[in-house]
C-alpha cells in the first residue's frame, strides 16, 4: 500500500477551483500536461496549483469567498520563494552544511509524519454504541459541560517568590489589586481573558474551578514561573448526544490512533540498533527505551466553538 498525506481539509478541492483559471486561460481547452497543473513558472520552473493547496491548507480560518484572493497571495508568495531559493542556490549556499542540517531535519520530519498518517488510516472508527458510551461516562464534558470565563496572568517569577505571591492571592485580594501588586513589586506579567470550555482544560485545572467563586484565582507553577488563573463566571452549556456524536467520534479515533503509532514505536525501538553517547546514555537508561512524545497522527481535536455548532 502506498503512503500517502492525510488530507486537513476540503480547502483542498474548493482551492483547485478558485485558482483553475491559472491553468491555461479562461476556455482554453488545450493543455500542455494534465499534471500537475501549473500555476506560474519562474525561469522554466513551475509552480503548481498543489504547492499553491499546500499552503493554503494551514490557513484553517478562509472562508470560500476568500479563497481566490488568497490564492493570489500565496502565488506571489511562492513567485518570491521561489526568486530567493534560486539565488540561494547560485551563491552555493545550500552546501552550508547548517542549512543541509536544516533541510534533513525537515525531510525527516515530513517522512515521520507521513508513516504515522499511514499507520493511523489502519485505526477503526468507534461504533455508536461506544460513542454512546463515551458520552455517557463523560458527563462532565457533555451533558455536564460548563463554559468558563477567565483571566490568566502569566508570571515570569523565580521559585523563591511563588509562595510570596501565593500568600497575597490568599490573603483575599481581588485580581486587580493582586495585578497592582505585581506592577508595583516589578514583576514582568503577561495577562490574558479568555473563555474556556470544560474539555479545554485539564481535569487537575477543573478541579480548583470547582473549588472557586467568582472573583477568586489560582496560583499554578509553570516553567516561566506561575500562572494564576482568575475565574471571572460560569455557565452550563451541555452538549446533546447528538451534537457531540462528531466530536466524540474524532476523539476516539485520535486515540486509537496515538495507540497503534505508540505501539509501533516500541516495536521499533525494541528491533533497532540505537547506540546512546555520552550524557545521553544515561538519559536514556533512565527512560528505559520508552518513546518519546510520539508525533500528531491527527487533526487537533474540534474546539468547544466548533463542537457547540
Amino acid at each position: 500500500m502506498p503512503l500517502r498525506l492525510r488530507p486537513r481539509s476540503v480547502l483542498t478541492l474548493v482551492a483547485v477551483a478558485g485558482v483553475a483559471w491559472l491553468a491555461g486561460g479562461c476556455g482554453e481547452k488545450k493543455k500542455e500536461r494534465p499534471q500537475p497543473q501549473v500555476a506560474a513558472r519562474v525561469d522554466g520552473r513551475e509552480i503548481t496549483l498543489p504547492q499553491i493547496n499546500l499552503v493554503l491548507e494551514q490557513q484553517h480560518s478562509l472562508r470560500p469567498e476568500q479563497i481566490d484572493a488568497a490564492s493570489r497571495q500565496v502565488l506571489a508568495r511562492l513567485v518570491d520563494q521561489r526568486l530567493l531559493a534560486a539565488q540561494a542556490e547560485r551563491l552555493e549556499l545550500d552546501r552550508d552544511p547548517r542549512v543541509r542540517e536544516r533541510i534533513d531535519a525537515a525531510t525527516r520530519e515530513i517522512l515521520a509524519r507521513t508513516y504515522a498518517d499511514h499507520l493511523g488510516d489502519k485505526a477503526q472508527p468507534p461504533t455508536a454504541q461506544e460513542i454512546d458510551g463515551y458520552h455517557a461516562a463523560h458527563p462532565e464534558r457533555f451533558a455536564q459541560r460548563r463554559i468558563y470565563s477567565l483571566q490568566e496572568l502569566a508570571i515570569e517569577a523565580d521559585p523563591g517568590q511563588l509562595a510570596a505571591l501565593r500568600l497575597q492571592l490568599q490573603a483575599g485580594q481581588s485580581i486587580g489589586e493582586f495585578v497592582e501588586h505585581l506592577k508595583a513589586s516589578g514583576i514582568r506579567f503577561v495577562a490574558n481573558q479568555a473563555v474556556r470550555a470544560t474539555e479545554q482544560l485539564s481535569p487537575q485545572t477543573l478541579q480548583l474551578l470547582s473549588g472557586l467563586r467568582p472573583g477568586q484565582a489560582v496560583l499554578l507553577p509553570a516553567s516561566h514561573g506561575a500562572l494564576v488563573i482568575a475565574l471571572g463566571g460560569s455557565r452550563d452549556e451541555p452538549l446533546t448526544l447528538e451534537r457531540s456524536r462528531p466530536l466524540i467520534e474524532q476523539m476516539l479515533l485520535a486515540e486509537r490512533r496515538r495507540k497503534l503509532l505508540d505501539t509501533e514505536l516500541r516495536a521499533l525501538r525494541k528491533a533497532a540498533r540505537i547506540e546512546y553517547q555520552g550524557r545521553f546514555a544515561h538519559d536514556a537508561a533512565q527512560a528505559g527505551g520508552e518513546p518519546a512524545a510520539p508525533v500528531p497522527v491527527a487533526a487537533p481535536e474540534p474546539s468547544a466553538h466548533e463542537a457547540s455548532r
